[in-house]
């Protein structure tokens, strides 16, 4: 029973790892953004902060849920 709960926090976590990516994609699609029209820096990073945020909210609630399952299934 030990290795399912095991099993099922790794599982919970792996949102992680799509949230790392979006945030490294996303972060590659800004600078170039930038890149292209300077002059809208600030529109791009504001946007860029509040995707990135969201992100890794996701990856958050993963975490927590992968300790919900260790600590309460145990």
């Amino acid at each position: 029973m030990n290795s399912l709960i095991a099993v099922g926090a790794g599982i919970a976590v792996l949102g992680a790892l799509g949230a790392g990516i979006g945030i490294g994609i996303a972060t590659g699609k800004a600078v170039e953004a930038v890149a292209r029209q300077p002059e809208a820096d600030g529109k791009i990073m504001k946007n860029l902060i509040l995707g990135c945020a969201l992100a890794e909210a996701t990856a958050i609630y993963g975490f927590v849920i992968a300790i919900m399952i260790i600590m309460f299934l145990k």
